[in-house]
């Protein structure tokens, strides 16, 4: 993922936020949506980790999906494996 210098962070519209008034959680490109996951999971509340999942998800539906994410690493892939089983799809 190539880092945003503040110049080009600033020059993101609102609408690649997650939370467009604090402007916090970019999430334009897949790979900053995978690191607002990963933020949000360290950092945010339950609220915050639940609006970014959904941001995400209606963004980037591909995103966490063993069968379509190409980037998906094989550890995350046999985690999501090991939930659907759990839910029996």
């Amino acid at each position: 993922m190539s880092d945003l210098t503040t110049k080009q962070r600033n020059n993101l519209p609102d609408s690649a936020f997650v939370f467009s008034k604090e402007r916090k959680y970019p999430y334009h490109d897949k790979n900053h949506a995978r690191n607002a996951l990963a933020r949000v999971a360290q950092f945010g509340t339950p609220e915050e980790q639940a609006k970014v999942r959904a941001s995400v998800k209606a963004k980037f539906p591909d995103i966490g999906d063993p069968d379509k994410d190409e980037e998906m690493q094989p550890s995350e892939r046999i985690g999501a494996w090991r939930k659907r089983k759990r839910k029996g799809k």
